[in-house]
């Protein structure tokens, strides 16, 4: 089914439709009915497996669950927003817009924690993503899941007896593949926001920041480098074990040797380094890159104990996923000239710029997340009401261009992402190689 928006609106682009928002869908818009024009990126479609089993991973960057206080974005404020028809009761929750097509946003929003925080910052992106597609075909059922796969479960059942089409969310892993359970049986789809493969199942999608495709991008960048041996610092974490099984699988896929592998507790890796540095270090290492899936909280350590073994950077290259994409990591010295996997930022500070003007506030890094899952509700509403939520629309190969960049939904229900390869150069990180602008599968 072609989703050109020319194709859609017999030649035009509709006036209503706000820059903003139809820059988020544009490009997937363009891949899909074949208008793209030259230069694309193409990038090959793995075939699809089945989601296997993972720890639960939390929300993740600097923003998310458990990482620490969001970092300011200050830019120049845009144009106002158009004002939303406002929100009004309903059965459980309130409700954003008043289109005849409804789609459910479940969040935990009295979980605990900074749980509450997040599902705050992500219902505003959600209302703002209705405010910049002006169009009145969508109603937004926002529930609460209270942070549990229970109350989860009880919004599913609520917000589909009260007619949605559509869920978004939960966030957390046992929230999704308990809301799923309701959602599939009821033969409606859902987008979630965990970034745990685990929950991920046919008609349960999910739009997040994945650690595999991370390890993949950067695995395959520093193979093409030429760098055909690594070791590892690997710490004892639910993502530190995700990004394990990973490094292995696009070692192999790359032509990449493993040398060795370390492991250490959070925040304590002395040892694990002291017993790799025979391979890391020293005139003539065995290993040409040091994978390590830390992030701020933890990479200090790491930095200062491989510098107590004379850890050399322009020897071994010191590599990581996106958890490496925040301030403090890039001062670090030890990790100078290392190269990172991660979503292209601009997207998301042009977001957080009219988030701020919207709300006097600074979004949580997983706010980009609900803001492209609504508009692309509000897009596919438009133009095919609830019919458009199907999978072979959600599954299209070329995908959608959204603010963090282009992103496919999986027929398994994980998603690929088309991601910047970044490196830590003098307090800075610094793009060395540019996102596709596509993601279009070889034949």
């Amino acid at each position: 089914m072609a989703f050109c928006f020319r194709t859609m609106e017999k030649g035009k682009v509709s006036p209503k439709v706000n820059p903003w928002a139809l820059a988020v869908l544009l490009t997937g818009a363009l891949a899909l009915s074949g208008c793209a024009g030259s230069g694309s990126a193409r990038q090959p479609r793995k075939a699809s497996r089945p989601a296997q089993a993972s720890a639960s991973i939390p929300p993740r960057y600097s923003a998310d669950v458990g990482s620490g206080p969001a970092t300011p974005v200050r830019a120049e404020m845009p144009p106002a927003q158009a004002p939303m028809a406002p929100a009004r009761p309903a059965m459980g929750g309130t409700a954003i817009g008043n289109g005849p097509v409804k789609v459910a946003l479940i969040l935990p929003l009295s979980g605990s924690g900074q749980g509450a925080l997040v599902a705050q910052s992500m219902r505003n992106a959600a209302e703002l993503a209705l405010g910049d597609f002006q169009d009145r075909h969508l109603t937004l059922l926002v529930k609460d899941d209270r942070g549990t796969p229970e109350g989860a479960q009880a919004a599913a059942d609520q917000a589909l007896s009260e007619g949605a089409q559509l869920i978004l969310g939960p966030i957390f892993a046992g929230s999704v593949q308990a809301a799923g359970q309701v959602a599939q049986q009821a033969g409606k789809p859902m987008i979630g926001f965990s970034s745990d493969k685990a929950a991920a199942a046919q008609g349960i999608y999910l739009l997040s920041f994945m650690v595999q495709a991370e390890v993949d991008r950067i695995i395959a960048f520093a193979a093409a480098q030429n760098r055909r041996s690594i070791a590892a610092l690997i710490p004892e974490t639910a993502y530190g074990r995700v990004a394990e099984a990973q490094l292995r699988e696009a070692a192999a896929e790359n032509g990449i040797r493993v040398v060795s592998i370390e492991r250490y507790p959070a925040g304590q890796p002395q040892n694990a380094v002291q017993r790799l540095a025979p391979v890391i270090g020293g005139p003539n290492p065995q290993a040409q890159a040091l994978f390590i899936p830390d992030n701020g909280d933890g990479l200090p350590a790491v930095a200062q104990a491989l510098q107590a073994v004379r850890f050399n950077p322009r020897q071994v290259k010191p590599i990581g996923t996106g958890v490496w994409d925040e301030a403090r990591v890039y001062g670090l010295p030890t990790l100078q000239g290392g190269w990172f996997a991660a979503p292209d930022k601009r997207g998301f500070m042009e977001f957080a710029t009219r988030y701020r003007a919207r709300f006097n506030s600074d979004p949580v890094r997983l706010a980009s997340l609900s803001y492209d899952a609504v508009t692309l509700a509000a897009a596919l509403a438009r133009m095919q009401g609830p019919q458009g939520f199907n999978d072979s629309i959600l599954t299209s190969a070329a995908g959608f261009a959204g603010t963090d960049g282009v992103f496919r939904f999986n027929p398994n229900g994980t998603n690929d992402r088309a991601l910047t390869v970044q490196e830590v150069r003098g307090g800075a990180a610094v793009v060395i190689n540019a996102a596709p602008r596509t993601l279009v599968a070889q034949n």
